[in-house]
């Protein structure tokens, strides 16, 4: 029988059940977690069945939360989310623990917290139970059960992360703490517990007095073929569906790293196979924000290795990967953020803490077009016009849609020299790093081409920018932008160059701007 994709579906039993494609990453139960709910069937022919733990099958109870929806604007709507995502664990064993002989004193704390959260109502109410819930819904399924629990927790820190953005961290902080602290450390009724997320599990902020948690972040090999899709199975995939493995799907989809395996993202890698279009399909606006944060607050230091990054591909940052950011907001602990979160994968570890990270793909690099445009307080949309016009060799309009971009540049008094516009332009060509090549002050033809594009397809031109700036008013910018584009020809920065090939010289002065442009040879 034909399996279908079932792009978004979450629940193992539901794919299997309705005979839908999966990918078996179930060799990670055999390294950590184990099976519940009559399990036999829905994992038969997995790697898991033919592991020594298959005999361990339905043999503990579960409870498995999932924070991937507790996203708030206020703290007493983050609290009310945390109490559907804690409910929804609390009805699927309601009844059986309801109808079971337990003490009473277990019975009524149980009833209790579960009238509190399912009514969501009375926020102090919510605050005073939401601490202790997970504890209590363990301690009567031990009870009830006669064996321990295991304890799932998927995407824990998304309240943080939400909270953090939202501005209200401080106010829910000791609340999201105390309820995942004494779940872990207060509980002797947990057997193992098994928590993810991009931020990693700082042992001495969040969950102070914890230690013997096992944590493993991006440059780690645990568990490093349970995430994402090798090309093998990325491979597989596709000819199943009836697609093509190109050099497109590997540039858009590929160059996540964890520990020594090379993965595919496999969100973007499905929904690619069922719509046959190389778009942008994975955007994680969560890290965004947090990042728009940090481009607030500290602009100087982290926005110049951004633009590293842009003109190099590359780059070698030291990062925090044992911080949480929302903790310990510094330029290290951001970049540990973004290696976890796949913003960035490394390249190469240094040291414990020095790691040479890239931009893993084509797909990545469209969310940093939304914090260039952000970071330059531009609208994403002008931009992405301005170089649309580059493309199609309409320099005309190129030039007066970077007229209209530098009049409505709130940050121009940052433009003070010659390079201060080289890097602001070369910020924008993240637009452009799925069609073009980008290098900076790279060695070419006579001397060093400010920014040179050389273009992935043969339908669009290369590009090669030189920039001028004057403080001096009286001076001719036209002439300035003329001058630019004789200096290329003269210095042969096109040398390399295969087909058609555009030369653009840009003069400033201030808001005031020029372009001249001819064409190479």
């Amino acid at each position: 029988m034909e399996r279908k994709l079932l792009i978004g579906a979450q629940d193992f039993r539901f794919l299997r059940e309705r005979n839908a494609y999966y990918v078996d990453k179930t060799q990670m139960v055999e390294e950590f977690l184990d099976c519940t709910k009559e399990s036999a069937g829905i994992f038969e022919d997995t790697k898991i069945s033919r592991s020594r733990w298959a005999a361990e099958m339905n043999r503990h109870p579960v409870v498995f939360l999932s924070f991937l929806n507790v996203k708030a604007s206020a703290p007493d709507e983050m609290l009310r989310l945390l109490g559907r995502a804690v409910c929804s664990e609390y009805r699927r064993y309601y009844s059986l623990i309801s109808s079971s002989a337990l003490p009473e004193e277990e019975l009524r704390q149980f009833h209790e917290v579960y009238s509190v959260i399912s009514s969501r109502e009375n926020a102090a109410a919510l605050k005073e139970v939401i601490g202790s819930s997970i504890v209590v819904l363990c301690n009567v399924l031990e009870l009830y059960f006669g064996r321990k629990v295991y304890l799932l927790l998927d995407e824990y820190d998304t309240p943080f992360i939400s909270a953090n953005s939202g501005g209200y961290y401080r106010e829910v902080r000791d609340v999201l703490a105390g309820m995942l602290s004494f779940a872990l450390k207060g509980n002797p009724s947990i057997e193992k517990a098994l928590l993810t997320g991009i931020q990693r599990v700082a042992k001495e902020n969040i969950f102070s007095g914890l230690n013997n948690l096992v944590v493993c972040t991006a440059a780690d090999a645990d568990y490093a073929d349970c995430f994402g899709f090798t090309e093998e199975e990325t491979r597989e995939l596709l000819e199943y569906c009836g697609g093509q493995f190109t050099d497109e799907v590997r540039d858009m989809y590929d160059g996540y790293r964890i520990g020594d395996c090379e993965l595919y993202n496999p969100w973007s890698v499905s929904c690619y196979c069922a719509r046959k279009r190389p778009e942008s399909y994975w955007v994680n606006t969560g890290e965004n924000s947090i990042l728009k944060n940090a481009l607030a607050q500290q602009r100087s230091t982290f926005a110049e290795k951004c633009n590293t990054l842009v003109e190099e591909g590359q780059i070698t940052v030291k990062a925090e990967l044992s911080t949480a950011y929302y903790e310990k907001p510094n330029d290290a602990s951001l970049w540990g953020l973004l290696i976890n979160a796949g913003m960035v994968t490394i390249e190469e570890r240094k040291s414990e803490e020095d790691f040479t990270v890239r931009v893993p793909n084509q797909e990545v690099w469209k969310a940093f077009q939304e914090l260039t445009a952000f970071y330059l307080q531009v609208d994403e949309y002008e931009i992405g016009t301005m170089l649309g016009y580059l493309k199609t060799g309409d320099i005309d309009k190129f030039a007066e849609a970077y007229r209209k971009v530098f009049l409505e540049l709130p940050s121009y008094h940052d433009l003070k020299d010659e390079n201060s516009y080289h890097m602001m332009m070369l910020g924008m060509c993240t637009f452009l790093r799925r069609d073009y090549d980008v290098r900076s002050n790279r060695e070419s033809g006579g001397g060093r081409g400010d920014i040179l594009l050389y273009a992935k397809k043969p339908a669009l031109p290369n590009l090669v920018l030189k920039f001028k700036y004057t403080k001096d008013h009286s001076e001719d910018l036209e002439e300035f932008a003329t001058d630019a584009v004789r200096q290329i020809k003269e210095k042969n920065y096109c040398a390399d160059m295969q087909g058609e090939t555009v030369l653009i010289g840009l003069a400033h002065c201030g808001k005031q701007a020029v372009v001249a442009w001819g064409k190479c040879g």
